[in-house]
């Protein structure tokens, strides 16, 4: 089987491509005279982590993942919308309005796809073709081993459905955080200058006019300085809930089978108790030693969860995000433009609400 970072090696040219396509899209918007333009950054990021997660999740079909990760988004908003009329009208999901009739067929046609190409797939596998080059080969050829390994016992692993399901996360796990780290990264360089030049002098000393790569990904300490700060103030989950399966003590409580925990990550994040009287402030040199240093080796930073069930893909989503960044700022400088209105909502994700307005100047 395949090791976790050496897929991360083998998905860097296509981050990489996914990254160019966007830098392309806004060479086309700004002026061919080089002036400052006013661009709305966030769509772009949004369109730029969804390619990239077809790309790294079906590789070679990532055309046809991208357009089941587009029905994903439009079945994510519409449910967020009925969630609102819900709470207001009882029995509102249940109504055979034009949203929730679109939602089920949402729903049949991701399914559909996703298990014709999940059946391409094992057949090949079947086959003897050699795979192993994105997510879903290698989520199939685990979960085909554990089912291997166990006599074939059809209770053992993951089903259709289930893979089906984990094919969903692929896109909300991926997506969606990706993209509002990126953008809220981009509005905090734009809002320290400082900050985003001494990020941009270290990817050119890092990578000169040469394709980011692997091992220089991770090498960029500023930039991943700057990247768990901005984790740090806005978590692009802000609450993390678990439920109790068994009476487990928690300090001086007793929790009983049923209930439910839920974190405020953007709380523990901010707490001056744990972060010290500058808490509130972007300060990416409070991670120049790492986050152990950081949190003084206490919980107090959950950007991607704690413990066993911490996301799998925080690798990737840094990987992505450097990249993504590395490439930003080689090619542009950028400030936020007089139109920009700071408003951080919570849909699903910490988002912002105006989107993410910049004036860029190509370099």
């Amino acid at each position: 089987m395949i090791c976790f970072v050496c897929l991360l090696q083998l998905m860097i040219p296509a981050l990489y491509e996914s990254c160019s396509e966007m830098i392309n899209k806004w060479e086309k918007v700004v002026s061919v005279d080089e002036r400052p333009c006013e661009l709305d950054v966030w769509p772009y990021l949004q369109s730029l982590s969804c390619d990239a997660i077809s790309r790294t999740s079906f590789g070679s079909n990532y055309k046809e993942g991208k357009r089941i990760f587009d029905l994903i988004k439009e079945q994510t908003d519409l449910t967020f919308h009925v969630m609102l009329r819900a709470i207001i009208i009882p029995g509102y999901r249940f109504l055979p309005i034009q949203s929730n009739r679109r939602l089920k067929a949402i729903d049949k046609e991701v399914k559909a796809s996703l298990k014709a190409l999940i059946n391409k797939r094992e057949k090949a596998m079947s086959a003897g073709e050699d795979t192993k080059n994105d997510l879903l080969d290698l989520l199939l050829e685990s979960n085909l081993s554990e089912i291997k390994a166990h006599g074939n016992t059809k209770s053992v692993g993951m089903s259709s459905e289930d893979v089906v399901e984990e094919c969903k996360i692929f896109y909300f796990a991926g997506q969606e955080t990706t993209s509002v780290l990126l953008t809220w990264t981009m509005i905090l360089l734009a809002q320290y200058p400082d900050w985003q030049a001494r990020a941009r002098e270290e990817v050119v000393q890092v990578f000169g006019n040469k394709k980011p790569d692997f091992d220089g990904l991770n090498h960029l300490k500023v930039v991943t300085m700057i990247l768990y700060e901005v984790l740090r103030l806005y978590p692009p989950v802000t609450l993390l809930n678990r439920d109790v399966h068994e009476e487990i003590k928690l300090g001086n409580m007793l929790l009983p089978v049923g209930v439910q925990v839920s974190v405020p990550a953007i709380v523990l994040h901010q707490d001056p108790e744990l972060w010290g009287d500058d808490a509130f402030e972007f300060k990416p040199e409070r991670f120049a030693e790492g986050v152990a240093k950081a949190t003084k080796s206490q919980v107090s930073f959950l950007p991607f969860g704690w413990g066993p069930r911490i996301c799998i893909g925080q690798n990737f989503a840094l990987i992505e995000a450097k990249m993504a960044l590395a490439m930003v700022l080689r090619h542009y400088s950028f400030e936020l433009s007089p139109s920009y209105i700071h408003a951080p909502i919570t849909v699903v994700t910490l988002q912002p609400q105006h989107g993410a307005p910049m004036i860029l100047r190509k370099l």
